[in-house]
């Protein structure tokens, strides 16, 4: 029995001294590992930066294109400012990015002090914070402009909402933008209490 037991402690001993005899290499290649394991565990899978703002960066490498939605509509991250707002107008499809930036620059103008967020894949404009008048979204054959206080403006927006008091100007690739009452709606619509949302 003693014997035994002396034998398993010279095997635990020759165990102990081969470890300790490893190569130089061996060791620094172990003890490197080690180092880079334990930052891939406290590193996140993903990066640390939102590719939302990657999407709108600025450099063309980190430009990604936006998956079109249904209709066309692009998917842009929710974000607040004109960076993810030109995201959106530059991501719609065909013809609809070049109204996009026309309809864009005409609320600007209007209203200088416009306050542009996306939410829910759609621009969205305000006067006052999360609160907004107005919303664009793409459609397979239109974009839709949203009043969303359009039965208050003059004369209101042609198209009907289930909502109470929300109008649509519907624009169809061959329709003609009357301008001048765009930018009264708009103007109209940035006087009213916006929509929370």
């Amino acid at each position: 029995m003693a014997d035994k037991a002396s034998m398993e402690k010279k095997n635990d001993t020759k165990r102990v001294s081969a470890k300790a005899a490893k190569s130089p290499e061996t060791a620094a290649k172990s003890s490197a590992r080690k180092p880079a394991k334990a930052a891939a565990k406290a590193s996140p899978a993903r990066s640390a930066v939102p590719e939302s703002t990657a999407a709108y960066s600025g450099s063309a490498e980190a430009v990604t294109k936006p998956t079109l939605l249904s209709g066309g509509n692009p998917q842009i991250a929710k974000g607040y400012g004109d960076a993810p707002v030109q995201a959106y107008i530059a991501a719609m499809p065909g013809w609809k990015s070049d109204l996009g930036r026309r309809l864009d620059a005409l609320i600007e103008r209007t209203v200088p002090d416009v306050r542009k967020a996306v939410k829910w894949n759609s621009p969205l404009y305000g006067m006052e914070e999360q609160r907004w008048f107005l919303g664009i979204h793409c459609f397979t054959k239109y974009i839709k402009v949203a009043f969303f206080r359009g039965t208050s403006l003059h004369p209101v927006p042609p198209g009907e909402s289930k909502q109470k008091e929300v109008r649509y100007l519907n624009i169809h690739e061959d329709d003609e933008l009357d301008e001048a009452q765009f930018a009264a709606w708009v103007k109209q619509a940035s006087q009213l209490p916006g929509e929370r949302m």
